[in-house]
Formats: C-alpha cells, sequence, structure tokens
C-alpha cells in the first residue's frame, strides 16, 4: 500500500517523464560503517525490566506524532521520554512493541528507496530531501540493537497495553485496555532510579549549562543596552543549548526586576536594570535528551545590594539546609520541609510573620512568599518521572541513583503591601542538579557559584 505524500498546495505538479528520471542514477548510500549507539545495551536491560514486569501481555509505546507549529510548519520533533528511554531512537511515528513473549520490535518509517516512489523528493514531511535521511531498516537494527520492521506493517488487534496520548493514530487503532494506565505509571516509575549511563549524560548536560551560565554573565554589557535584555541573554544561552546539545530543556526563564516574581515567565521581553538582579532558570539538553535545570539569582551591577543581599542569603541558607538532608532513606518531601524552616525561621526574624514556625508549618502562610516546592526528579524530563504513584514519588523515600533539584525561592510581589518597599519586587531562587549516592548526595552543578561573595568574584572574573 502506498502512502500519501504530505505535499503543499503550491507545489509544481510532476510530470511523468520527471518522475521517471527521478528514479534512475543514483549512486548507492547504504552504510556499511553503522555502529550500535552508546545508550543501546542500557536500553536492551530497560526493555528486558517492562517485559518481566508485564509477563505474558503485549505492550505499544509510540514515539510521537510531529505537531504542526503553524500552518504547514511543524515543530522539531521530540519523542516520547518513554520511547527514548527504551531505544534510543528520535524520529516520528514509530512505536515500540514488546510481544508477550519479551521479544521487542521497533516499528518504523525506513529510508524510502529511490527506484520507487516520490516520497524522498516530494513529500515535506518526511522525503530525505526535505527532512533529511532517515536510517534503513538493516541500520536501524544495528543502531538500536533491536529487531526492527516497517511501520505499515504493525497491527494493532487483540489485547496490548497501550502508552495512550502520544499517537492518535495509535489510540484510534488500538483498543483501549484497563492497564493503560498501569503502563503509563511504571514507565514513569522505572525512570525514578538513573543508571551509570544516565547519570553520565546528565552530568554533560549540566557541564554545558555552567558554560551556558558564563556566557550570560559575559554578554551583560552587551545585554544591558538592548530594550529586550532578558531576550539577548535568552538567545546567548540558547546557542550554547545547540552547539552543545540538542536545545535548551526547556524555555528558559531570564527574568530581571519585579519578573522574577513570575515562576514561569518565559516571555523574556525586558530590559535589564543596574539596580535589579537577575534570576536565570535554564538547562541544556544533552543530543540523548536529558536536561540540566539551574538557576542562579545574581546583581545586575555586579554587587548584591544590603536588603537583596539579607533576602538572597535567607534562601542560600535555605537551599544549604535542604541539601543537607539528602541521602538514602530520607523521606522525598523532607528537603522541603527543611527547607521552609529555614524560611519560617527568617521571615519571623524580619517581622514579616508573627506565629511560631511550627504554627506556620502548620498554617503555610509563609507560602505567600515562597509559592511553589522546593524541587523534583530530573532526567528526560525538566519535570522528570510525572506520572509516578504518590507514594513512590512525591511520598516516597531517597534511593542511590535519584537525580533531583533543589531550588527554594522567595517571590516579593512588587504590589505586596505586607513587604517593606525595599523588597517589593524582588524574586530570588537558587537551583541546583544533585544525584542521591551511597551516603548523601553529589552535586551535578558544582561548577557555579551559590553564596554571594562566590557571586560576586565570578561576575567579576568573567567581566
Amino acid at each position: 500500500m502506498t502512502e500519501p505524500l504530505n505535499i503543499g498546495s503550491h507545489d509544481l505538479p510532476i510530470t511523468e517523464e520527471l518522475a521517471a528520471f527521478m528514479r534512475t542514477g543514483w549512486a548507492d548510500t547504504r552504510r556499511d560503517n553503522v555502529t550500535a549507539l552508546p545508550i543501546a545495551p542500557w536500553a536492551a536491560k530497560r526493555r528486558a525490566a517492562l517485559a518481566n514486569r508485564f509477563p505474558g501481555e503485549r505492550l505499544v509505546i509510540p514515539s510521537g506524532r510531529l505537531k504542526v507549529r503553524s500552518n504547514d510548519s511543524d515543530y522539531r520533533f521530540r519523542p516520547h521520554s518513554a520511547y527514548s528511554y527504551l531505544t534510543g531512537a528520535s524520529e516520528p511515528d514509530d512505536v515500540l512493541v514488546v510481544e508477550p513473549s519479551g521479544q521487542a520490535v521497533l516499528y518504523l518509517r525506513p529510508r524510502s528507496p529511490r527506484e520507487e516512489g516520490q516520497e524522498f523528493y516530494r513529500d515535506r514531511r518526511y522525503g530525505e530531501f526535505w527532512a533529511g535521511r532517515r536510517p534503513d531498516l538493516a541500520e536501524a537494527a544495528e543502531l538500536y540493537q533491536v529487531e526492527c520492521a516497517h511501520i505499515r506493517d504493525l497491527e494493532l488487534k487483540g489485547p496490548a497495553r497501550v502508552l495512550r496520548g502520544v499517537d492518535a493514530a495509535v489510540d484510534e487503532r488500538a483498543p483501549r485496555g484497563a492497564g493503560d494506565d498501569e503502563l503509563e505509571s511504571f514507565l514513569s516509575e522505572m525512570r525514578l532510579v538513573k543508571d551509570e549511563w544516565e547519570v553520565g549524560e546528565l552530568r554533560s548536560a549540566v557541564d554545558a549549562t555552567v558554560r551556558g551560565f558564563e556566557d550570560v554573565v559575559r554578554a551583560l554589557p552587551q545585554a544591558s543596552g538592548h530594550p529586550r535584555g532578558e531576550r539577548y541573554l535568552e538567545g546567548v544561552f540558547g546557542l550554547r543549548s545547540r552547539l552543545e546539545g540538542n536545545a535548551a530543556g526547556y524555555d528558559s526563564i531570564v527574568a530581571a526586576g519585579a519578573h522574577a516574581c513570575v515562576l514561569h515567565w518565559i516571555r523574556n521581553d525586558g530590559p535589564l536594570n543596574a539596580g535589579d538582579l537577575l534570576l536565570l532558570d535554564a538547562g541544556v539538553e544533552s543530543d540523548t535528551l536529558y536536561t540540566a535545570d539551574v538557576t542562579r539569582t545574581f546583581p545586575l551591577s555586579g554587587r548584591f545590594g544590603s536588603a537583596q543581599r539579607q533576602a538572597y542569603e535567607l534562601v542560600y541558607e535555605a537551599q544549604t539546609a535542604a541539601i543537607a538532608t539528602l541521602r538514602p532513606g530520607a523521606r522525598f518531601r523532607d528537603f522541603h520541609q527543611a527547607a521552609m524552616r529555614v524560611i519560617c525561621d527568617g521571615l519571623r526574624d524580619w517581622g514579616l510573620l508573627k506565629d511560631s514556625t511550627d504554627a506556620l508549618m502548620e498554617t503555610g502562610l509563609h507560602r505567600r512568599y515562597t509559592l511553589c516546592s522546593s524541587g523534583h526528579m530530573l532526567g528526560l524530563d525538566v519535570h522528570d518521572c510525572a506520572k509516578s504513584r504518590a507514594e513512590v514519588y512525591l511520598d516516597g523515600v531517597l534511593e542511590e541513583g535519584h537525580v533531583l533539584t533543589v531550588e527554594p525561592g522567595l517571590y516579593f510581589q512588587p504590589d505586596d503591601l505586607t513587604l517593606p518597599a525595599e523588597l517589593r519586587g524582588m524574586g530570588i531562587r537558587i537551583e541546583d542538579d544533585l544525584v542521591v549516592t551511597a551516603d548523601g548526595a553529589a552535586m551535578l552543578s558544582s561548577g557555579l557559584p551559590r553564596h554571594p561573595d562566590e557571586i560576586e568574584s565570578w561576575m567579576e572574573a568573567l567581566a
């Protein structure tokens, strides 16, 4: 069966003579030196663990579809994290199937032959001349170290657990089963503990992120003169992300002044005023799709003002207390509680809140100024493993190999009359990426300074 081509309405028609001409005269470009991706042996272990969890069942995990950005332009494709975790592949419309026997088959769209059809030069979405070369079936099998078959041969009849909401065509063809939600949760939970290879990829992503933060500080003089200085810095970090990785792992938050009080400020269209703080929350996503997630808050002038330093030091102390709780066996929620006790103590000392720390922890009044939790799991997704059950994530305990962020913050809204004027419009967050080890935790992002004195020295050295 010939699949319809994705051809634009303004494409020129093809004559029979041109079609015949396009089928001939091509050199043999089959690749004989294809080697397995480094992820391949790790992905094989993960597929085996998945099959062992659901013995005798058919499991269907799609990569996802291209998504339209506007009209006939698609976003750059990024596969679903569970699919990437289990295969290392990154093409749209693919489907991994684990058969009841435990045998895995990767159904994909192989490179189209030049001797037949018109896809390779006419199809705007999938044609090799439009979108680049795909591996053929033999190449794909070598790359991913798994049996590969043409996507047109995929059958979705009969009982199966399906990762839904990823590929609408797969959802439509595959009968919904009672166990689909359980599959989704397990695919999330099996990624909670990172293996050695994953930790290495995250470390590389964080190292590139450190260099990106240094780029931003070096660019401050040029960016400060631009009416959209935030966007200038976003572009600087984005360049590092594309040079050393796949992209930024999420939309960078470049928030100067009161914009830092907006937790997910991604408009990044404001100026950089010398007396303000800049909150930069950004992470490089590696070519293997593991992302860093780091935040630093620093003074655009290079020196903290007295009120800025006071607020920054409280967040610093809160983060330090939170990091000290990280170890195997600690509850996941412990680090947030430790950070919030320090914040409550500080807000009481400043006279902003009157109740005891224990009472504040009970009533949550401090959350007017902190707003959100103090961290999350990190990996293929910036908020990794989000479909895990609460009892194994939020209410669970830490294990060696967990990778997470610790990121307490204070967000003093510019119109908050409970605050003294010198604090209004100030947002501060310090975020680091850590891996839980046998006896504590190792900070992956230690290449960036945290203490305010170190921040000032770092900025001066990069000027």
